[in-house]
């Protein structure tokens, strides 16, 4: 994709803010939920087949911040090689934060043997201020981390497996490159969505349509669920109200 000009990013911004309120299943239903909804779901990916949103294992520590969205990030950590070493790890992921869009939300693959990954508290209150501080909004790891509460007030949100009280020695390993995420493929570039349901990644030229797609989806979902609590539970009403929407048309 080309580089943006000023006016397309602005744009980009005004209908991220859009989508900020809407919730992210409801952007997961935009992007591919439903393909054979062919005017509501662009049907970007296979349901099953693609891994396009997060799993179970991923736990949101602030619902209360409702939905987030920006453009990914990517970086990787795992144990420290004495033949590989960077500059310095948070200033190398907080330059690549700085050179992105904003606003941004952090992909963290945690590349730990098991063991280690599962008490790893890797990120904290000072690597979460510095990514805020270069302009992240959200961040999202495939592993613990620590400090929920000095982050509470922060505002930025917190997408983790859970939390552990400490760690050991870690390595920056890869910044900007395709991670996978609690089953979500993702590369720096891609916009995320995500809120207390998990995250959702779609490509950045789809931003207005995931938006538009949106809105009709929830104005539909609106009109089914009058008509379902005016009903009265009559089975027939039901079976028309969701005939063509979660199967054929029958």
């Amino acid at each position: 994709m080309k580089k943006a000009t000023d006016a397309q990013i602005k744009k980009e911004l005004e209908i991220m803010e859009e989508l900020k309120k809407i919730d992210t299943p409801t952007i997961t239903n935009a992007v591919a939920t439903y393909p054979g909804d062919q005017e509501n779901c662009l049907g970007l990916y296979d349901p099953w087949a693609c891994d396009w949103y997060t799993d179970q294992t991923l736990r949101c520590m602030y619902p209360e911040i409702g939905p987030v969205v920006g453009y990914a990030v990517t970086c990787v950590y795992g144990m420290p090689d004495a033949t590989y070493q960077r500059r310095h790890n948070i200033v190398d992921v907080a330059e690549a934060i700085a050179a992105s869009p904003k606003p941004v939300i952090l992909a963290v693959k945690q590349n730990f043997p098991e063991k280690i990954k599962n008490k790893n508290g890797l990120l904290g209150g000072n690597m979460m201020t510095t990514f805020q501080t270069a302009g992240a909004v959200g961040v999202l790891t495939d592993g613990p981390s620590r400090d929920v509460d000095e982050i509470r007030p922060f505002g930025i949100q917190y997408m983790l497996t859970g939390v552990t009280a400490g760690h050991g020695t870690f390595a920056l390993q890869a910044v900007n490159v395709p991670v996978e995420i609690c089953g979500m493929a993702v590369q720096t570039g891609d916009i995320i969505h995500m809120d207390e349901n998990g995250a959702v990644k779609f490509p950045r030229e789809y931003l207005e349509e995931v938006l538009i797609r949106s809105r009709r989806i929830l104005a539909k979902e609106k009109k089914m669920q009058e008509a379902i609590r005016s009903s009265k539970g009559d089975p027939e009403i039901i079976r028309s109200v969701f005939a063509g929407t979660y199967g054929k048309k029958k």
